[in-house]
């Protein structure tokens, strides 16, 4: 059995904010911007879980420029699919049937103080995984068609030989209480970081000590953490 972590939704990077994490411990996933302008859903008509837009948890002098922007809903929980064209996900190919893949997102308090921190809100038991072209077209639009990646052709077509598909299957979940993920550490240069706090390092192991988690590449468990990570993620609500 193998895990793979990977960090998803906006930050300051993509998108300016980090996403709203609630009081009583839920969250809202608020996706990246989409780069191409071409998704229909945008932050303006898209509705969270607790009845708010999504452009409402953007500073209100953006709201103007974000109401229109559309989004990039890339996990969709919907039918647990997950896509990426980029080479530093291209290794998520490799997950098989029943593996497990977990995402983090950057949360911060929303009307109340907590201060930006990485938790964990979800994750993928895995069904199938490979580069979209060990696909046929049926199996495609069977398995992944409410993909980002899959449901646009213009898309599609462009990334096809280098997208990434992976499916999970019913025992899939977003998670309705974050879980805090990061602590404290420094980099090189002694700038704070966030990395992997010292409780989930117990969980998820040491990562042969590369333990910052603030940027995006895939990380995977060392296989001897493997087993109780997986039990961790699957007692979580």
């Amino acid at each position: 059995m193998k895990m793979a972590m990977v960090r998803i939704g906006v930050d300051t990077g993509s998108g300016g904010i980090h996403g709203p994490l609630f009081q009583d411990g839920s969250f809202e996933y608020i996706p990246i911007p989409d780069g191409f302008g071409i998704d229909p859903r945008t932050y303006g008509t898209t509705l969270g879980h607790n009845g708010a837009r999504l452009v409402e948890y953007f500073p209100k002098s953006w709201w103007g420029k974000m109401e229109s922007q559309s989004i990039h809903v890339d996990p969709e929980f919907a039918t647990f699919t997950y896509g990426d064209p980029t080479a530093p996900k291209a290794g998520l190919r490799r997950l098989e049937q029943g593996d497990l893949l977990v995402f983090y997102c950057g949360l911060g308090g929303w009307n109340f103080r907590a201060e930006p921190a990485l938790y964990l809100m979800g994750y993928f038991e895995v069904e199938t995984a490979g580069y979209a072209a060990d696909y046929t077209t049926e199996q495609l639009n069977l398995l992944f068609g409410e993909n980002f990646h899959v449901k646009h052709p213009a898309i599609f077509e462009a990334q096809k030989d280098r997208l990434v598909l992976v499916k999970g299957n019913a025992n899939s979940r977003l998670l309705k209480k974050a879980v805090l993920l990061s602590g404290w550490g420094q980099d090189r240069a002694g700038r704070p970081i966030k990395t992997l706090s010292a409780q989930m390092q117990q969980i998820f192991g040491h990562f042969d000590g590369k333990l910052s988690f603030q940027r995006s590449p895939t990380r995977w468990v060392l296989p001897e953490f493997v087993e109780k990570a997986a039990v961790f993620m699957r007692s979580l609500e």
